[in-house]
């Protein structure tokens, strides 16, 4: 979807910097493929705060989606498309020869009235359907990948996003993230053709504090702006950083250290990190 910018007629509106949302349909969710979301404001049990800036915002209401694709060889129709609030991409409404409808993230170039389908084996490479990644050739694109065969699809579901499938040798599919990660998975792992649609979300630009509340996310205060008695970078005279790596209020590196578990089983399939560097196994 093309962005588009409003003429100024307010402060917010100078900066404010949307999406085009004509293709989306006005109608609501369908209401058996959605279920209440309970917000807890960043407490837990107890009531004690343990994720920082959250709170407010409007209600949402949880859409379900297909992640796990396992109504097989069965073709679906693309009934329209819809906008999620949990989640930067777009979703399709399908419906299935049985009639059962189901949610899926709308990938690009689909366009309502197509056919989508969950083959078994393989079918045709076309945006939307879903396959074993065996049956997937190399340098195509994926998205909505399982990390384990038969259970639901976790890896590259964001707007925009798209992982390109590299090999298969041995049972083993090789994929390039869109991290720039290069991992190894179960080459019957299900994935989806194509990238995941709404590429422009991120082009996007708010343009005021307040649509971030709306959102739900509380303003954030940086560690050398509070007190001592705060944050270890907080007082000095002036403005200073205090002098010390930037660190959270409990104390940990914030810049540049890593916090995956060195034990960590899934540590054996990647090939190559984020950052360019070879895994020795």
């Amino acid at each position: 979807m093309p962005t588009i910018s409003k003429r100024p007629i307010t402060p917010a509106q100078r900066y404010h910097v949307g999406l085009k949302t004509a293709s989306l349909s006005k109608e609501r969710p369908v209401r058996n493929l959605t279920e209440s979301k309970k917000r807890t404001g960043g407490r837990n049990a107890y009531g004690r705060i343990t994720s920082r800036r959250r709170g407010g915002g409007h209600k949402k209401l949880y859409r379900k989606i297909d992640f796990r694709r396992d109504k097989l060889d069965m073709k679906a129709e693309v009934l329209r498309f819809e906008y999620d609030p949990n989640r930067s991409a777009n979703l399709a409404l399908v419906k299935f020869e049985d009639g059962e409808l189901r949610y899926i993230l709308a990938p690009n170039k689909l366009k309502e009235g197509d056919t989508v389908i969950n083959a078994t084996t393989e079918a045709e490479f076309k945006p939307g359907n879903s396959m074993p990644l065996k049956a997937i050739p190399a340098a195509m694109k994926v998205h909505s990948v399982e990390m384990k065969p038969n259970t639901k699809a976790q890896l590259v579901r964001s707007a925009g996003g798209a992982a390109t499938v590299v090999s298969i040798e041995k049972g083993m599919a090789t994929l390039r993230m869109p991290s720039g990660e290069i991992r190894m998975l179960n080459a019957a792992c299900r994935a989806s053709i194509g990238e995941v649609g709404n590429s422009e979300h991120g082009s996007q630009s708010l343009g005021k504090a307040g649509r971030s509340r709306w959102k739900g996310k509380r303003p954030r205060v940086r560690g050398v702006a509070m007190n001592p008695v705060d944050h270890p970078m907080g007082g000095g005279e002036g403005r200073t950083s205090g002098g010390g790596h930037p660190v959270s209020p409990w104390g940990q590196l914030s810049k540049g250290f890593p916090t995956r578990k060195k034990n960590k089983p899934s540590n054996k399939l990647i090939l190559v990190r984020r950052n360019g560097r070879k895994v020795k196994n």
